[in-house]
Formats: structure tokens, sequence, C-alpha cells
């Protein structure tokens, strides 16, 4: 009877250390300025501050809108993953478009400069080496729309990943033998009726992996069509773009399992906090 009791107060002693440690867990924020090009940006960095070891990270591009609270609350969301999360800015500090033709036209410059788009990603890679809290040898990136275009050329740069995750992101590159230089495995998010990427550019994306060897993936989600993980776009009204929360929801869970694999860390990655 006293055994019993005793282990059970010393459970019940655990659990409370458990909680108490997990409450005192903050997921701490901060905005970072760096520079390329003579182009001053602003990164957004998340991770949490109770765990003192080096840990994988991910860099995080933005849609065409620019770097808005949408995307620095997906690096908080990794960052609760057990993750350092760092959304990068490729427009300029505090750029953002406040149009449909604008934000065309702020990504155009760079889907038409793809020089430009993989030093500037590059420039964002380097300040996130940087943090003392990451193991530089396991970074990934992920990113929407305009932000997988990219995540993908950064990869196709023959940058340091372990791995690329796109979130219904155009695939066409002018430099498809580029495709030989990605160190990473990738994985493609995509919207089975998107109409901004039509099927052509899925099996020409597709045949690229394929003549480069590249360990890839792709994942079609039925009736999802483009933007499908931000509940924002809704608010828009643009044609061929909507919110899809079951495809929202399952290339999320895709990405952690991704992840999972591509760091090596299948039963060790910490699921802080939902």
């Amino acid at each position: 009877m006293f055994l019993s009791q005793f282990r059970s107060q010393a459970v019940g002693f655990m659990i409370a250390l458990m909680l108490g440690a997990s409450a005192n867990a903050a997921i701490k924020t901060q905005e970072i300025d760096y520079e390329q090009g003579g182009v001053k940006l602003q990164g957004f960095l998340a991770y949490d501050d109770a765990n003192t070891d080096k840990r994988p990270a991910v860099l995080v591009v933005h849609e065409w809108w620019g770097q808005t609270d949408y995307v620095r609350r997906r690096a908080e969301q990794l960052a609760r993953l057990g993750y350092v999360g760092f959304a990068i800015d490729m427009y300029g500090k505090g750029v953002q478009a406040k149009s449909v033709e604008e934000a065309g036209k702020m990504a155009g410059q760079f889907k038409n400069d793809r020089k430009l788009m993989r030093e500037r990603a590059a420039a964002g890679l380097a300040v996130l080496k940087q943090q003392q809290m990451v193991d530089t040898a396991k970074i990934a990136a992920i990113g929407y729309c305009f932000g997988g275009t990219v995540a993908l050329e950064l990869a196709r740069s023959g940058a340091d990943l372990a791995g690329v995750c796109t979130f219904h992101a155009a695939l066409d590159t002018p430099t498809p033998a580029d495709a030989k230089n990605i160190k990473g495995k990738v994985m493609v998010c995509h919207g089975g009726d998107d109409p901004f990427v039509p099927a052509e550019q899925v099996q020409a994306f597709e045949k690229e992996m394929r003549d480069a060897k590249v360990d890839w993936q792709l994942v079609a989600y039925g009736g999802a069509v483009h933007s499908f993980t931000n509940p924002d776009v809704d608010r828009v009204g643009l044609q061929g773009a909507a919110y899809n929360r079951n495809a929202d929801r399952r290339s999320w869970k895709a990405m952690q399992t991704f992840f999972d694999e591509v760091f090596g860390n299948q039963g060790e990655r910490r699921a802080i906090r939902g």
C-alpha cells in the first residue's frame, strides 16, 4: 500500500515538473535587420528559448505579398515544433504589396531575374546560419506561392539545404539543368486544381527532378486551388485562389513527416505546444 502510494506521488511530482517546464517555455521572436545588394531587409526569427541545444532550422519564404503576419505565424509554428523558424525578406524592410497588381509586379522582378532571386534568398540563409542555436548541418526551406519558387531556386543554386518543401508554388525555372545542384530532398505540396500551375508545368518539373536524379515527391490535394494554406486569401477575391482547410492541415502534417526524415529526427522532434 505504502509503495503504491509512494509511486503515485512520484509520478504526480514528475508530471508537475514537466508541466512546470512547459509553462516556463516560451517562443521567443525577434526581428533581424540585414542587407543584400544595397537593399535593407528585415527577417523574423522564432525559437523556443527553453531549449539550449542546437537544433534544425527552417527558412520560410513569403508569398508575393511580402513578409506579412501570415508568414511570421508560420515561423512561430515551426518554433513550436522544436525548430528555429526564420522568415526571410525578399522585398525590403516594411515593404508589402497593397494590391494584386502591385504584388505581381514585385514578384515579377525576381521571376524575371533568377540570379537576384537566388542571391536575395541566400542572404537570408546566411543570417539564419549565424544564429547560435542553429545546427547548420540541418537547415531546410519552405515557401508559399512565390516563396515556394524562391525556395526551389535556392536549392537549384546548390545551397546547403537538407530539404525543401513548397506549398502551392510555381514550379517553372529557366534553368532546369540546375536541378543537378540540389543537395537535399524536395517535397511539393500542390493544389490538384490550381489554375496558376497548369499540368504542363507540373510535368516539366517532374521531368526536371527525374533527369537530375533528385529525391523528390509531389503531393496533389484534390479540390485545392492556389493559396490553399492561407485563410486570408479569401478576402482578396482572386479567382483561382482559395483557402482549403483540409489541404492546409494535410500538407502541414506531410511537411512534418518530411522534416522528420530529412533531419533524421524521427522520435526526437519535440512537438512543444501543438
